[in-house]
């Protein structure tokens, strides 16, 4: 198979499809990779890498995509690549469709086959492609929320882990899952005072018995949320479900019941987000202000730690992308039912029903295509 590896465009966007290892397994089973030119400086891989890994370096976005029968990306295809699709190629990246439905009519237009990472699914539930990148943003919400709460960015000028005399900083965590697990693990290890909730009372236990004394369980639902809002320097929203909108559990006037300073940090900004006021920003102008609350929702979070995101991403991604190569995308899915519940979007139609449902398009079920 033809394997065609762009460099990413989305604003401050630094990571790659693959790296020079993720090159060469992929050559060594028999498949031709092309990687545009500097797709992979951003992530601290020189084009010198990947031609010695054995890629073919090509100049233009165009001239990868023109070549390509896989195209093996990060982010979503933004507007000025939506041309360069051909029908039946196959992209296998973040798509994150049931957020966007411009993004999504253009991929039903072009009639390609897009395989998303984050509806790639265990037999647990659990979402390989996206756990390495929720562990990344989970870590980083509370290092960018600790930066945000420091008074010359607006925030309420409080240091997240205290110091002896002085209590630390309270943090607040909706949602259990990786994202959350991972962001109680680095504010507790700072010296916050954490609470974490989530509506899985098994899940509670869990976490109750794995993490330190200074992280708190509590149900989550809308009476207990509000309860706690008034009290909390930073709020991580960490919701997630996926392939469709994350529920707004933190609604518009809620913001009056928080303390000017507070801080807001919507991990789950590119499914839709579960704050009712963000709305994607992006590394370049990451915050803005509303009722004295500073939300912080910057969609593509990892993409500000490159390489340790484009290493772990890799490590995760490359077998589900030799099934795909080896195989071809049909005989993969149809013997794979994890790489089946990746697939979105196949010639023009919705196969995936969180989609469908998001935007009340036509639903058909992925077995009927394959």
């Amino acid at each position: 198979m033809i394997i065609g590896v762009p460099k990413e465009i989305k604003n401050n966007e630094n990571r790659v499809g693959v790296t020079p290892a993720g090159v060469i397994e992929l050559i060594r089973n028999g498949h031709t990779v092309y990687v545009q030119a500097s797709a992979g400086e951003g992530s601290g891989f020189a084009d010198g890498e990947y031609a010695k890994a054995g890629a073919s370096v090509l100049p233009g976005i165009e001239d990868v995509y023109g070549i390509a029968d896989m195209i093996i990306k990060v982010k979503e295809p933004i507007e000025s690549e939506y041309n360069l699709i051909r029908e039946g190629q196959l992209l296998f990246t973040y798509f994150h469709f049931a957020s966007y439905e411009p993004l999504t009519r253009a991929m039903i237009e072009r009639k390609a086959t897009c395989l998303a990472y984050e509806t790639v699914e265990k037999a647990d539930r659990s979402l390989p492609l996206l756990v390495p990148m929720s562990e990344v943003a989970g870590r980083m919400a509370v290092q960018e929320g600790a930066k945000y709460l420091e008074k010359p960015l607006k925030g309420r000028g409080i240091l997240l882990g205290g110091v002896p005399g002085v209590r630390p900083a309270k943090v607040l965590i909706l949602g259990g899952g990786v994202v959350g697990s991972n962001a109680a693990k680095i504010a507790s290890g700072m010296g916050a005072d954490v609470t974490i909730m989530d509506n899985n009372l098994q899940r509670l236990r869990y976490l109750d018995d794995i993490m330190p004394a200074n992280v708190n369980t509590f149900m989550s639902n809308e009476y207990n949320i509000r309860e706690l809002l008034p009290t909390h320097d930073l709020i991580i929203g960490a919701v997630l479900i996926p392939g469709a909108k994350a529920p707004h559990l933190i609604t518009r006037d809620m913001l009056k019941e928080m303390r000017p300073g507070t801080v807001l940090v919507d991990v789950a900004v590119d499914q839709g987000g579960c704050i009712e006021t963000c709305k994607p920003t992006t590394h370049e102008n990451p915050t803005y202000i509303i009722d004295d609350v500073v939300h912080y929702c910057v969609a593509n979070m990892p993409g500000a730690v490159p390489y340790t995101s484009t290493l772990a991403l890799t490590n995760a991604t490359l077998p589900f992308a030799l099934l795909l190569a080896n195989k071809g995308w049909q005989q993969a899915c149809s013997e794979n039912q994890e790489l089946r519940k990746g697939l979105n979007v196949v010639d023009g139609k919705v196969v995936y029903k969180g989609v469908a449902e998001a935007f009340n398009l036509d639903y058909t079920p992925v077995e009927s295509i394959l």
